[in-house]
């Protein structure tokens, strides 16, 4: 089994920043995809950002420019960079994870959530 915690939410004003941050622990062998996704509410959860193990990243359009997602394979944890943050940010935000455990079965574990609140 994978746990996955995040840590980073909080309460900020909007053109601010705050960096979210998720780690994975188990019998983990291998890391092939990590995410963060949002979901605000009243609206469905959507994807954020991703990164994959060769390090390619994807970010949906509201955020580019803006937010960016990193990894450290080294400690299977992956860090969302979130500036110039504004009131349409606001949302709860879940780390996904996705790899393979030791021995080799898949898994596709979710932390928790944090929540990311812009506001003056």
């Amino acid at each position: 089994q994978v746990q996955v915690v995040e840590s980073g939410g909080g309460l900020v004003q909007p053109g601010g920043s705050l960096r979210l941050s998720c780690a994975a622990s188990g019998r983990i062998f291998d890391i092939y995809s990590m995410g963060w996704h949002r979901q605000a509410p009243g609206k469905q959860r959507e994807l954020v950002a991703d990164v994959n193990s060769g390090g390619s990243t994807s970010y949906t359009d509201s955020v580019k420019e803006r937010f960016t997602i990193f990894r450290d394979n080294a400690k299977n944890t992956v860090y969302l960079q979130m500036n110039n943050l504004n009131a349409e940010d606001t949302a709860v935000y879940y780390c996904n994870i996705k790899g393979y455990t030791d021995p080799l079965k898949p898994f596709n574990s979710w932390g928790q959530g944090t929540q990311v609140t812009v506001s003056s």
